[in-house]
């Protein structure tokens, strides 16, 4: 397996990442909470790209994967810089952005923070404001006491026998950081992809997003029985086709 590469952000934090050359409109995978370059959709997508002659970037943010940092030290914020900076340094030209779960609210932020690198954008089970909407309001009183007492709480997971460790940090910073309550200009094509077997980011999610961002050429597609993961093979074709959809 190849070596990853590391950026230094000008905090300081090194980022761990892959890039393959290419021709035309490159592409940027931004990853979900929690999970780093290495997944099915990361690597099927750096497969599709060459094959396809496309320029494409996959990353970890800080806290994540191979990069530095420590996680529970980590917010939306961070991640969001930690993309904004290598996709400044090493992308040239507008970009298609595919953003998976939390990486669809790294995109969304990234539509503010430099609308001119970005030419598309697909959203694969898209998460944005997830730590307020999803997080902070499902805890009942005691886990809103451990956030404020002990500044961390500990919620079940899905996909390891460790439980995820959400800090007080996470959840006020991701107020600062939400994308759902002012005007969203999306402004080029974008392509929305949600399951409806999805029990972390529920579909009333994407329509809420489709409803919220206005843009010319926004479409969601609702894929009946696919879960969170959206990584079967069917799925990872959709993705790509969504990517053809969006390029320029």
């Amino acid at each position: 397996m190849p070596q990853p590469r590391f950026f230094d952000t000008n905090t300081g934090r090194k980022i761990a990442y892959h890039q393959t050359s290419g021709a035309g409109t490159g592409i940027v995978f931004l990853g979900g909470f929690h999970s780093d370059m290495q997944g099915t959709k990361a690597v099927f997508l750096e497969g599709w790209a060459k094959a396809q002659g496309r320029a494409f970037l996959r990353f970890d943010y800080s806290g994540h994967g191979e990069s530095s940092g420590d996680f529970l030290e980590g917010c939306i914020s961070d991640w969001a810089q930690d993309a904004q900076e290598i996709i400044a340094a090493l992308t040239a030209g507008p970009q298609v952005l595919v953003g998976s779960s939390m990486g669809g609210w790294i995109a969304l932020l990234l539509t503010r923070a430099m609308p001119e690198k970005i030419a598309g954008l697909v959203g694969v089970a898209a998460a944005p404001d997830f730590t307020e909407d999803s997080m902070w309001a499902s805890f009942d009183s005691d886990q809103r006491r451990d956030l404020a007492e002990k500044s961390r709480v500990e919620l079940p997971s899905d996909y390891s026998d460790e439980p995820y460790v959400i800090t007080r940090n996470l959840i006020e910073n991701g107020r600062t950081q939400l994308v759902l309550r002012d005007p969203l200009p999306l402004l080029f094509p974008t392509r929305l992809l949600q399951g409806t077997a999805d029990t972390d980011v529920d579909p009333s999610v994407a329509l809420r997003l489709l409803k919220h961002a206005a843009g010319d050429d926004i479409q969601l597609t609702l894929v009946k029985g696919a879960d969170h993961r959206f990584s079967t093979a069917d799925c990872l074709d959709m993705i790509a086709e969504a990517i053809t959809q969006v390029s320029p």
